[in-house]
């Protein structure tokens, strides 16, 4: 079902397009270029229509989107939805023809420091898996354009991902709330504040050097100043500001060791009219929730543990709820193993394409590819190599259920029409110049100006309060 309504979403030249995506999950090997994708067999017609359906053709991407939200999607252990989202960059240094180019933050790049490289950011959601595993379900991606805020299009993005999973029953009332699990580059606290209405928990990490707020107690009688808003600090890197945690739990796990878990709740953060809450007319909300504290005793690669501490929305939490809490955080990483698929064998980023759009249909189309990969997980056999390992049905990785995927194709049937024969044009004649250059574009930078109202004096300090370091 999934096959026909992709190729109904392929509005133009889709018999090209639909081809294109049937190479790419029956080649061998990793994905190189996309003109070599026509000598897999799945593939019956010339080199450049690749390339050419890419820049001309069209995919209904709303419609698409609502067909992977009808796909059965995983869910937690206590039957929850899990939504992980993130960041990843198509990197195009050198691409000085391509509009819309963002410099994206990349890390460990030669000199093993961050740098910045333009590229082409998308934020993508996944549905996530219980347990360890390397699959998830794409549900959406966005490019972030020059000019976005990447915290409202991310907030904009959940919001209608979660109104389609609604629309398709995947969360009816009474069902447990979904969960969406961020890193430390979102602002947890703004998410659930703008996202209340919906039936969702924000679950996120944040830095180490964060401070939030208790309560405020009740005030003396005789008092007769402002009432205070926050209560006493809370603070990451100082443990004297800790206090008795409500609720403390650990275990034995076997990657991490002896895991010890500590949770406080209804601790807030100090708002401020910046960034995200600049243009927040009235007083800055009360946003509670419960920092969960997560050590472990060691960590597969040999590093140093470091703790990490998370924040959830909600308030009031239960053991269980913690425990569930900082596993759906672990499973977070998973995403990662999906774009390690995308990019390294699936070809994301290889092609080098000169206009966004052929990139946003060049996207989608590998979502899809991998969205029937993760349908098929069940029924294409094991065909490991010598030295793999073997494994079953019900766990094997997307590579190898993309191997087997060839010998499930004649079952499914293909919609697209056999290809008619013609000759290639005669192009541009030998020796003469190319009248029509591409345009160049700049990359899209965000200055400090653009972001920040300019300060007074040369050592003029802000009167704003940030985040404090203290450990």
């Amino acid at each position: 079902m999934l096959r026909q309504e992709f190729y109904r979403c392929l509005t133009r030249r889709a018999d090209a397009l639909f081809e294109l995506t049937e190479a790419v999950l029956c080649s061998d090997g990793p994905v190189r270029s996309i003109a070599e994708l026509s000598l897999a067999g799945e593939h019956r017609r010339g080199h450049g229509s690749g390339y050419a359906a890419l820049a001309r053709g069209r995919v209904d991407i709303d419609r698409l989107r609502t067909a992977l939200s009808e796909v059965s999607l995983p869910r937690a252990a206590d039957g929850r939805l899990v939504l992980a989202v993130d960041v990843t960059c198509w990197l195009r240094p050198e691409a000085h023809t391509c509009p819309q180019r963002i410099l994206c933050h990349t890390y460990g790049r030669g000199k093993d420091q961050h740098m910045m490289v333009p590229g082409w950011p998308y934020s993508v959601i996944v549905a996530l898996e219980s347990g360890r595993g390397s699959w998830t379900a794409p549900l959406d991606a966005v490019r972030l354009t020059p000019g976005d805020n990447a915290a409202n299009v991310t907030a904009r993005q959940i919001r209608d991902v979660v109104d389609r999973l609604v629309a398709a029953g995947h969360w009816q009332p009474g069902d447990p709330q979904i969960l969406l699990v961020a890193d430390a580059g979102y602002d947890g606290p703004r998410l659930a504040h703008v996202l209340a209405d919906l039936p969702i928990t924000v679950l996120v990490r944040m830095r180490t050097d964060r401070v939030l707020h208790r309560p405020v107690g009740p005030q003396p009688p005789a008092t007769l100043s402002r009432p205070r808003r926050h209560g006493a600090e809370f603070a990451f890197g100082d443990p004297a500001t800790w206090g008795e945690p409500d609720v403390v739990t650990d275990t034995t796990t076997r990657l991490y060791g002896p895991a010890l878990i500590r949770a406080w709740d209804r601790l807030h953060p100090r708002l401020t009219h910046r960034i995200a809450w600049a243009g927040h007319g009235g007083p800055l909300p009360i946003i509670e929730g419960t920092v969960i504290r997560l050590q472990v005793e060691r960590l597969p690669s040999g590093a140093i543990p470091k703790p990490v501490w998370l924040w959830h929305s909600r308030t009031g939490l239960g053991q269980a709820e913690v425990d569930l809490a900082w596993q759906a955080f672990l499973r977070r990483f998973d995403i990662e193993h999906t774009f390690r698929m995308l990019k390294q064998t699936l070809g994301w980023t290889t092609p080098k394409l000169r206009g966004p759009e052929a990139a946003d249909r060049w996207t989608w189309l590998l979502l899809t590819a991998y969205t029937q990969l993760r349908l098929a997980r069940d029924l294409t056999a094991d065909l490991r190599r010598p030295w793999e390992k073997p494994r079953s049905s019900g766990r094997l990785t997307p590579a190898r259920v993309r191997r087997g995927f060839r010998n499930l194709r004649p079952q499914l049937g293909c919609p697209a029409s056999v290809p008619k024969p013609s000759r290639p044009g005669p192009g541009r004649p030998s020796g003469t110049p190319n009248h029509r250059p591409a345009s160049r574009h700049d990359v899209h930078t965000v200055t400090s100006s653009n972001t920040r109202k300019p300060r007074r004096g040369k050592n003029a300090k802000s009167s704003n309060p940030r985040p404090r370091r203290t450990g």
